[in-house]
């Protein structure tokens, strides 16, 4: 009897985290005479394959085990188990990562009753790994592509029913180590009659190996560039020129190509500075139109117009100025607004007349504090001493999808203050029960509109975290600095008994 679902396991070196993938898998509740297990060890040496011949033996109709050499990436496993799938429907699972146990059995039934190609159910984070969320703010039977928060979730942890894939004939490219699913992701998007999204259910726990061996989380800089032009280059060739294709690639450039010129860049050597600077430059040459580069977020759409518009030393001396000064001032030529970087003068692409909203909402994070244990209030400084007439409306900020609250905003020697409070309680119920880390982003409505940027913190420590309980369990709320964009981070972190522990005998020093 064909089974509902095969699910796919890619498997190298993941060790004591495949453990708990394969209890999560066997357990589901769809029971194992409806699907297969096909997971491939792509050369492990830590006895992940000592592992799953134990469970093959003993699961013999249910899973299933091909061991091959090591291939450099998860492609060569996933397409080898799409060889061997007998399902209806396919589902790739990370073997670090696990699944909710109603799993499949929701996921299976939702494609059946919508008639979906491709089901998206959400995924949560553990140990505070980042999982997008905004397209699993509710269950949608119909998503489309270009019009949704999709192009931001490109992973392939999804439902895919098989003769879509076959059709198609869908395959992960193999000269990508990294970021190999994006492509097969979107266009199985792309090709489906139907997308939907399942919102009612943690159904995927994508786990943060504390040991950071993961090949997305360790991979080398030339690698990475290489695979982000393929990247970008395979949504060209699938999508024609135009809207849809700026839908998608607003994702690429916001996240991908941004990383690129990230904080990290500077400190660089001069020929890998340049390597990545050409490889940018090509890209935004080829593929960065007008309304793409205005979709984007401020403090990309400045340092990729800085790529296009100026040159190398332009773009460092932007990323300086953001990671280690802060927001620059703002500089009036007759009626229009600049960016007012040092030594760069006022050329095009410093211009921010036509996003003044986005500009004013740049602030800087520069004090953290703790109001005993219920409250962390965080004080941001804009430039403008005038910030508050010229947003001519309310300034907010939010943690992820977590509005703080407003307390007021006040002019200072070297600018405005805006303070706001997050309450904990607040944080606690808006947070994953495995942990969440909410980036923060400062929201203005006024005059101009209305605008947004990250809130970045050059300079700031972090608050010391406060323990609080939240249900039955304890968590750690805590403020941290992404370290590759410099943006403030509230984090929710589950405490364990072991973390309690250490935490305790440093307190007794």
């Amino acid at each position: 009897m064909q089974p509902d679902v095969s699910v796919v396991v890619p498997v190298y070196d993941t060790m004591p985290y495949l453990r708990a993938c394969l209890a999560s898998l066997l357990g589901q509740t769809i029971g194992h005479q409806r699907m297969e297990i096909i997971a491939v060890d792509d050369g492990s040496t830590d006895g992940g394959g000592r592992l799953l011949d134990q469970l093959a033996a003993r699961y013999p109709d249910t899973v299933r085990v091909r061991h091959q050499a090591n291939s450099g990436g998860p492609a060569n496993p996933c397409n080898r188990g799409l060889e061997l799938a007998t399902g209806r429907y396919v589902f790739f699972v990370g073997s670090d990562d696990r699944l909710g146990p109603e799993a499949l059995e929701r996921l299976v039934a939702g494609a059946d009753r919508y008639t979906s190609d491709v089901v998206a159910g959400r995924a949560v984070g553990v140990n505070s790994r980042h999982m997008f969320q905004e397209i699993f703010a509710e269950s949608r039977v119909d998503v489309d592509l270009f019009d949704s928060a999709l192009p931001w979730s490109l992973a392939n942890i999804k439902l895919f029913r098989r003769d879509l894939v076959e059709r198609h004939h869908l395959r992960f490219h193999e000269d990508m180590p990294i970021l190999s699913d994006q492509p097969f992701t979107l266009e199985a998007c792309y090709r489906a009659r139907r997308v939907s999204v399942l919102a009612d259910y943690d159904y995927y726990h994508a786990v943060r190996r504390l040991d950071a061996r993961n090949i997305t989380y360790r991979s080398r800089l030339e690698q990475r560039l290489r695979c982000v032009e393929l990247l970008v280059d395979r949504v060209a060739e699938l999508i024609p020129a135009g809207k849809q294709r700026d839908a998608v690639l607003r994702r690429h450039f916001g996240l991908e190509v941004a990383h690129l010129v990230g904080d990290d860049l500077p400190r660089l050597d001069d020929p890998t500075r340049e390597r990545v600077y050409g490889v940018v430059r090509r890209l935004v040459d080829r593929y960065l139109t007008d309304d793409l580069r205005d979709a984007l977020d401020i403090e990309t759409r400045l340092r990729l117009s800085a790529v296009a518009g100026g040159g190398l030393d332009d773009l460092l001396t932007v990323i300086t100025q953001d990671a280690e000064r802060g927001v620059p001032p703002t500089v009036m030529a007759g009626n229009r607004w600049h960016a007012g970087y040092p030594g760069v003068g006022l050329p095009a692409w410093t211009d921010v007349t036509g996003v003044r909203a986005d500009w004013l909402a740049r602030l800087d994070a520069v004090a953290v504090r703790w109001e005993g244990n219920r409250s962390l209030t965080v004080t941001a400084r804009s430039p403008h001493p005038d910030l508050g007439r010229l947003v001519g409306g309310p300034i907010r900020v939010r943690a992820g999808q977590i509005p703080g609250d407003t307390l007021d905003v006040s002019p200072d020697a070297r600018g405005s203050l805006v303070r706001v409070r997050f309450p904990v309680d607040r944080l606690l119920a808006g947070s994953a029960t495995t942990g969440q880390r909410h980036p923060l982003r400062v929201e203005v409505d006024g005059t101009d509109g209305r605008g947004t940027a990250a809130l970045r913190a050059p300079g700031l420590a972090p608050a010391r975290p406060r323990i609080r309980r939240h249900g039955t369990r304890l968590y750690a709320v805590t403020t941290s600095l992404d370290a590759r964009t410099g943006h403030l981070v509230l984090a929710v972190v589950p405490v364990t008994a072991a973390r309690l522990a250490a935490r305790l005998r440093r307190g007794g020093r």
